[in-house]
This record gives C-alpha cells, sequence and structure tokens, in this order.
C-alpha cells in the first residue's frame, strides 16, 4: 500500500469515504439525521458506554462529519480531530478542557478577539489567571511561563500584524513540564504549516475560511492526539453541543477538494499584488511573512511551506478620512471581516475607533489588512491603483 497518510490526493479525494455503502455515489450523502437506532438493548448499552465509539446522538458523532474529522486529522497528521461550529467554539472548548481554577494561561499578545475575552471576561470569573506575552522571542516569551502555568496559547501568523512564533522550541520546553500548547492555525491551513510535526498539542484552525473557501459556511476545527481529542469530546465537545451540523460538514468537504488548487493560486496572486504595493509612495510599511523585508523571516521561512493570501500594511496618513477615502473607494475588494473565500476583501483597523480618537502617530490606527481571493491579480492591482490614487487627491 502507498503512503497514503502523506498523499494529500488521496487524504482529499478518498481517506475516509466508503463509496459502496452510499450505492457507488461520487459525493458523500449529508446524513441529515438527529439519532440512531439500536437492534438491541447491549448495542445501546455499549453506545451509551462510549459515544465516541459509534453513532448515539448527531450532537456526538455523525457519519458526514466523520468523513471531514479523518480527513483534517489526516492533513494535520495527527491522530484524531473534532469539528465545531467556527473557529470560536473550538478554541472555547481546547482552551477550557485544559484549564482549571487557579491555574495560568501564558497567551501571545493581540490574540483574536474572542480569544481575549475568553481568557479576560470567562476565564477570570472562575479563578484562571492569563499573561499576554511577546511571542516574537522564544526565550523571552517563555520566561513568563509560572509554576501553575497549565498552558499556552499561540496564534502564528495571527491575523493582523502576522506575528509569529519558534513552535518548535516552544514545544520542546512546554511537554517536559506538562503544559499544554494549543496554536491558531487558520492563517497557514495544514497544507502550509503542521503545528503537530514541530510538537505543538493541539491545532485549530478556522474552517469557515480556506477549508470553506466559499464564505458559506462556518466551522472549527482541533486536531491532536486521540486521547487528548476524547478528552475534549467527552466534556467539553458534548456538554456545550457546539459540534458541527452536517450539512455544514458537507460543505467544508466539498470545499476540501480544492483547497490546494485555491491556495495555491491565491499565493501566487497575492505575491503580485504585494509587488504592487512595494511600488505605492502612500504605504509607509508592508507586513507579509515570506517577504525578505519580515522581521522574522528566517522563521517563517523554517517552519511555514508557504503563505497565503492574507496581508497588511501601513498608510502613510495624518488623517483618518484618507484611509477611509481609500477603503471606500475600492470597487472590487469587499470591506468585511474573515478572510479564506473566493472574494478580495479589506478591512481598515480604524474602522474599530471612533473617528475622533484617531491618531496618526499610532501606527495601529493607520494599519489595513487586505485579503487577496481569487480573482485575477490584475484585475485587483488595478482596483488598488485607483483607489490609492483616488486617496492621494485628499
Amino acid at each position: 500500500m502507498h503512503n497514503q497518510a502523506q498523499d494529500i490526493s488521496y487524504i482529499i479525494n478518498h481517506l475516509g469515504e466508503d463509496h459502496a455503502s452510499y450505492f457507488n455515489a461520487i459525493a458523500p450523502p449529508i446524513m441529515q439525521t438527529s439519532n440512531f437506532a439500536f437492534e438491541t438493548v447491549a448495542e445501546m448499552r455499549k453506545a451509551f458506554e462510549d459515544e465516541m465509539g459509534g453513532y448515539l446522538y448527531s450532537r456526538g458523532l455523525n457519519p458526514t462529519v466523520d468523513i471531514l474529522r479523518k480527513k483534517l486529522a489526516a492533513l494535520d497528521g495527527a491522530e484524531d480531530a473534532l469539528v465545531f461550529n467556527n473557529g470560536a467554539a473550538a478554541t472555547f472548548a481546547g482552551v477550557v478542557a485544559n484549564v482549571k481554577a487557579g491555574d495560568h494561561v501564558l497567551s501571545v499578545t493581540h490574540p483574536y478577539t474572542w480569544t481575549a475575552h475568553l481568557f479576560d471576561t470567562i476565564l477570570s470569573r472562575f479563578g484562571v489567571s492569563v499573561t499576554y506575552a511577546d511571542g516574537s522571542d522564544a526565550a523571552s516569551f517563555l520566561s513568563h511561563v509560572q509554576a501553575n502555568t497549565a498552558l499556552i496559547y499561540l496564534e502564528s501568523p495571527n491575523s493582523w500584524w502576522l506575528d509569529i512564533q519558534d513552535l518548535r522550541a516552544i514545544a520542546e520546553v512546554s511537554k517536559p513540564r506538562g503544559i499544554t500548547t494549543l496554536i491558531d492555525n487558520s492563517y497557514c491551513t495544514p497544507l502550509y504549516q503542521k503545528p503537530i510535526e514541530l510538537g505543538i498539542d493541539i491545532a485549530m484552525q478556522t474552517a469557515t475560511k480556506y477549508i470553506g473557501g466559499h464564505s458559506d459556511t462556518l466551522g472549527g476545527v482541533l486536531t491532536g492526539s486521540a486521547a487528548m481529542m476524547r478528552k475534549i469530546f467527552n466534556s467539553e465537545y458534548l456538554c456545550a453541543g457546539n459540534g458541527i451540523q452536517p450539512f455544514n460538514a458537507w460543505l467544508l468537504l466539498r470545499g476540501l477538494r480544492t483547497l490546494p488548487a485555491r491556495i495555491d493560486r491565491i499565493t501566487a496572486s497575492t505575491q503580485k499584488v504585494l509587488a504592487f504595493l512595494k511600488t505605492v509612495d502612500e504605504i509607509e510599511s508592508i507586513i507579509f511573512p515570506l517577504d525578505p523585508s519580515y522581521t522574522q523571516y528566517g522563521l517563517a521561512q523554517q517552519q511555514m511551506k508557504n503563505a497565503c493570501g492574507l496581508l497588511s500594511f501601513y498608510i502613510k496618513a495624518q488623517e483618518i478620512e484618507k484611509i477611509e477615502h481609500f477603503c471606500n473607494s475600492l470597487q472590487h475588494f469587499r470591506m468585511a471581516v474573515s478572510w479564506g473565500g473566493h472574494e478580495s476583501l479589506v478591512i481598515p483597523k480604524c474602522a474599530g475607533i471612533p473617528q475622533n480618537q484617531f491618531d496618526a502617530t499610532n501606527p495601529t490606527h493607520r494599519l489595513v489588512r487586505l485579503y487577496v481571493g481569487l480573482e485575477d491579480s490584475e484585475f485587483l492591482i488595478k482596483d488598488l491603483s485607483q483607489a490609492f490614487k483616488a486617496a492621494s487627491l485628499l
């Protein structure tokens, strides 16, 4: 048998699928059922004793979801996976399953909004403390580990400043101490970065983005050891009831079929857009992990196979109106949150602050994030060019 576990084409198109059991249909069916029946009391008893060992109720396992689980685990090089309704739900379950009252969490600075809410508002109510630290230097970051540190939370790259962390170095220190490591790997997907292979315990990705790819469904994924996934399944997953529904899982399966082709095209287009942005006088600096100007370019090359479509840049602007006019003038970059779909997007950081609080000396207020989608690169560059010209006339 060929090495199926390492064959991306096999994983995406064949792994976990049993066509003979559903009339040789090419596309697996949507098992749109809430419940599963048993022939004997003994069979039902077995399901009660081990709900992860079979099908009892679709709040737990479901055949359509299971196909997706197997593929996502294999792509990450993990033993198992759980799929949630969205990325925030996945992160919530992965964190809460591994902390208790009195524990300490070490997190990178500026985590995703709802992850920060989990740390600052929810966990704090139950006696879990959190320290935020710059993760760019592993030794400095790990110096914040305490005797009661139970979990380290990473985002590499994160979704605004595209900060990265040395995953292998952090894992090598955390594992001997029994500290669980969890990373948000949404930026790279398992095709461009494999945190599990670098020693991270739990990899999360928002399947809403590149896995789905069409901006028509939400989803979140956790991958890791079979023991870790069972631990989360038997408690947070079943209790919160935030597992993905069969139809949404089917949409993610559909998106997964074209994942390599989509992100390869997006990555190629992003390089062309990046080259254009470097010629724009209105831009102060650009942030992109695999550009030589990036501060951690060497580390990015070591642990990332490639980068996808997300980049940020600082606009030279003394007034907020210039930034707003640039964004408002874009005709083909839609203004929206998230990324990973077919459509190109823009979001300015200043959209999150009142206009009268804009401070041109604060670089964050002048930060703009672009996502390059599946449109032709020249089509997008023309749009950016006309928007910059419009903004320069102010």
